[in-house]
Protein backbone atom coordinates (compact mmCIF):
# COMPACT_ATOMS: atom_id res chain seq x y z
CA UNK A 1 0.00 0.00 0.00
CA UNK A 2 2.14 2.80 -1.27
CA UNK A 3 -0.29 5.39 0.06
CA UNK A 4 -0.30 4.35 3.74
CA UNK A 5 -0.93 7.35 6.02
CA UNK A 6 -1.84 7.87 9.66
CA UNK A 7 -5.36 6.82 10.70
CA UNK A 8 -7.91 9.28 9.35
CA UNK A 9 -10.85 10.35 11.54
CA UNK A 10 -14.22 8.72 10.97
CA UNK A 11 -16.56 10.80 8.82
CA UNK A 12 -20.31 10.52 8.23
CA UNK A 13 -21.21 7.81 5.72
CA UNK A 14 -24.98 7.47 5.25
CA UNK A 15 -24.46 4.76 2.60
CA UNK A 16 -22.55 2.41 4.94
CA UNK A 17 -25.29 -0.25 5.22
CA UNK A 18 -25.72 -0.49 1.45
CA UNK A 19 -21.95 -0.56 0.87
CA UNK A 20 -21.56 -3.30 3.49
CA UNK A 21 -24.35 -5.39 1.98
CA UNK A 22 -22.80 -5.09 -1.48
CA UNK A 23 -19.32 -6.01 -0.17
CA UNK A 24 -20.67 -9.05 1.67
CA UNK A 25 -22.50 -10.25 -1.45
CA UNK A 26 -19.20 -10.21 -3.34
CA UNK A 27 -17.24 -11.96 -0.59
CA UNK A 28 -15.80 -15.26 -1.81
CA UNK A 29 -13.82 -17.43 0.61
CA UNK A 30 -12.03 -19.06 -2.33
CA UNK A 31 -10.34 -15.72 -3.07
CA UNK A 32 -9.09 -15.30 0.52
CA UNK A 33 -5.74 -16.65 1.71
CA UNK A 34 -6.72 -19.77 3.68
CA UNK A 35 -5.21 -18.62 7.03
CA UNK A 36 -7.35 -15.44 6.80
CA UNK A 37 -10.75 -17.06 6.19
CA UNK A 38 -11.84 -17.20 9.86
CA UNK A 39 -10.80 -13.59 10.44
CA UNK A 40 -12.64 -12.36 7.36
CA UNK A 41 -15.73 -14.37 8.37
CA UNK A 42 -15.53 -12.74 11.80
CA UNK A 43 -15.40 -9.26 10.30
CA UNK A 44 -18.42 -10.13 8.15
CA UNK A 45 -20.44 -10.93 11.29
CA UNK A 46 -19.77 -7.52 12.86
CA UNK A 47 -22.54 -5.13 11.75
CA UNK A 48 -20.27 -2.08 11.92
CA UNK A 49 -17.50 -3.14 9.54
CA UNK A 50 -16.65 -5.04 6.38
CA UNK A 51 -13.40 -6.02 4.72
CA UNK A 52 -12.08 -4.51 1.52
CA UNK A 53 -8.98 -6.67 0.97
CA UNK A 54 -6.61 -8.88 2.89
CA UNK A 55 -3.39 -10.79 2.50
CA UNK A 56 -1.79 -13.29 4.86
CA UNK A 57 1.72 -12.20 3.82
CA UNK A 58 3.93 -14.20 1.50
CA UNK A 59 7.64 -15.00 1.37
CA UNK A 60 9.42 -15.42 -1.98
CA UNK A 61 13.06 -16.53 -2.16
CA UNK A 62 15.34 -19.09 -3.76
CA UNK A 63 13.28 -21.79 -5.41
CA UNK A 64 10.12 -20.67 -3.58
CA UNK A 65 8.89 -18.43 -6.37
CA UNK A 66 5.10 -18.67 -5.96
CA UNK A 67 4.09 -15.18 -4.79
CA UNK A 68 0.81 -16.58 -3.39
CA UNK A 69 2.31 -19.45 -1.40
CA UNK A 70 1.21 -19.56 2.22
CA UNK A 71 3.97 -21.99 3.16
CA UNK A 72 5.79 -21.10 6.34
CA UNK A 73 9.46 -20.24 6.29
CA UNK A 74 11.46 -23.11 7.71
CA UNK A 75 13.65 -22.34 10.72
CA UNK A 76 17.15 -21.93 9.33
CA UNK A 77 20.31 -19.94 9.86
CA UNK A 78 20.17 -18.86 6.22
CA UNK A 79 21.29 -15.36 5.46
CA UNK A 80 19.89 -14.77 1.96
CA UNK A 81 17.36 -12.11 1.02
CA UNK A 82 13.63 -12.76 1.01
CA UNK A 83 10.92 -10.80 -0.77
CA UNK A 84 8.17 -10.24 1.76
CA UNK A 85 4.68 -9.52 0.44
CA UNK A 86 2.83 -7.54 3.08
CA UNK A 87 0.34 -9.12 5.46
CA UNK A 88 -2.67 -6.88 6.01
CA UNK A 89 -6.38 -6.51 6.36
CA UNK A 90 -8.13 -3.44 4.96
CA UNK A 91 -11.60 -2.72 6.21
CA UNK A 92 -14.33 -0.15 6.33
CA UNK A 93 -15.80 0.85 9.69
CA UNK A 94 -19.13 2.53 10.39
CA UNK A 95 -19.03 5.95 12.01
CA UNK A 96 -20.72 4.87 15.25
CA UNK A 97 -19.68 4.28 18.87
CA UNK A 98 -19.01 0.55 18.36
CA UNK A 99 -17.05 1.31 15.18
CA UNK A 100 -14.88 3.90 16.96
CA UNK A 101 -14.23 1.50 19.86
CA UNK A 102 -13.33 -1.25 17.41
CA UNK A 103 -10.81 1.08 15.71
CA UNK A 104 -9.16 1.69 19.09
CA UNK A 105 -8.91 -2.08 19.60
CA UNK A 106 -7.22 -2.45 16.21
CA UNK A 107 -4.87 0.45 16.87
CA UNK A 108 -3.79 -1.22 20.13
CA UNK A 109 -2.34 -4.10 18.08
CA UNK A 110 0.01 -1.71 16.32
CA UNK A 111 1.06 -0.06 19.57
CA UNK A 112 2.23 -3.43 20.92
CA UNK A 113 4.78 -3.95 18.12
CA UNK A 114 5.56 -0.55 16.61
CA UNK A 115 8.57 -1.69 14.57
CA UNK A 116 6.57 -4.24 12.58
CA UNK A 117 2.83 -3.52 12.89
CA UNK A 118 1.07 -0.39 11.68
CA UNK A 119 -2.52 0.74 11.79
CA UNK A 120 -3.67 3.61 9.63
CA UNK A 121 -5.39 4.54 6.43
CA UNK A 122 -4.45 4.07 2.81
CA UNK A 123 -5.47 6.94 0.57
CA UNK A 124 -6.09 4.55 -2.32
CA UNK A 125 -8.74 2.74 -0.25
CA UNK A 126 -10.09 5.96 1.29
CA UNK A 127 -10.77 7.45 -2.16
CA UNK A 128 -12.85 4.36 -2.99
CA UNK A 129 -14.42 3.92 0.44
CA UNK A 130 -14.45 6.48 3.26
CA UNK A 131 -13.70 5.24 6.76
CA UNK A 132 -11.32 2.60 5.45
CA UNK A 133 -8.40 1.44 7.55
CA UNK A 134 -5.55 -1.02 7.27
CA UNK A 135 -3.76 -3.13 9.86
CA UNK A 136 -0.49 -4.28 8.35
CA UNK A 137 2.56 -6.29 9.32
CA UNK A 138 5.56 -4.71 7.65
CA UNK A 139 8.91 -3.38 8.83
CA UNK A 140 8.36 0.25 9.83
CA UNK A 141 10.98 1.40 7.33
CA UNK A 142 8.90 -0.12 4.48
CA UNK A 143 5.42 0.77 5.78
CA UNK A 144 4.45 2.65 2.62
CA UNK A 145 5.20 -0.31 0.32
CA UNK A 146 3.35 -3.52 -0.41
CA UNK A 147 6.51 -5.61 -0.51
CA UNK A 148 10.04 -5.41 0.81
CA UNK A 149 13.35 -7.26 0.58
CA UNK A 150 14.59 -8.36 3.98
CA UNK A 151 17.16 -10.79 5.30
CA UNK A 152 16.03 -14.33 6.09
CA UNK A 153 16.30 -13.86 9.85
CA UNK A 154 14.15 -10.74 9.73
CA UNK A 155 11.67 -12.64 7.54
CA UNK A 156 11.43 -15.29 10.27
CA UNK A 157 10.72 -12.52 12.77
CA UNK A 158 8.07 -11.02 10.46
CA UNK A 159 6.41 -14.42 10.21
CA UNK A 160 6.25 -14.68 14.01
CA UNK A 161 4.94 -11.10 14.38
CA UNK A 162 2.32 -11.70 11.68
CA UNK A 163 1.12 -14.89 13.33
CA UNK A 164 0.91 -13.23 16.75
CA UNK A 165 -0.82 -10.13 15.34
CA UNK A 166 -3.48 -12.16 13.52
CA UNK A 167 -4.00 -14.36 16.60
CA UNK A 168 -4.59 -11.24 18.72
CA UNK A 169 -6.89 -9.88 16.00
CA UNK A 170 -8.86 -13.12 16.25
CA UNK A 171 -9.26 -12.59 20.01
CA UNK A 172 -10.46 -9.02 19.45
CA UNK A 173 -13.01 -10.30 16.95
CA UNK A 174 -14.20 -13.00 19.37
CA UNK A 175 -14.66 -10.36 22.07
CA UNK A 176 -16.53 -8.01 19.74
CA UNK A 177 -18.77 -10.85 18.51
CA UNK A 178 -19.54 -11.82 22.12
CA UNK A 179 -20.78 -8.27 22.71
CA UNK A 180 -23.39 -8.48 19.95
Amino acid sequence: METFVPKQPLVPNPAFREQRAKALLGLENAAIDMPMVDLIDGFARLPYCFTLQSCHGHFVYGDRTDPLSIDRLPISDRNDEVEYRIAYVALCVDNCDRGATFLRDLQSLALAETEYVQFGSATWFWHQQVNSYALQVEPERFKTRDKARVGYQEALHLQAVRDECFAKLGKILEHRLDLL
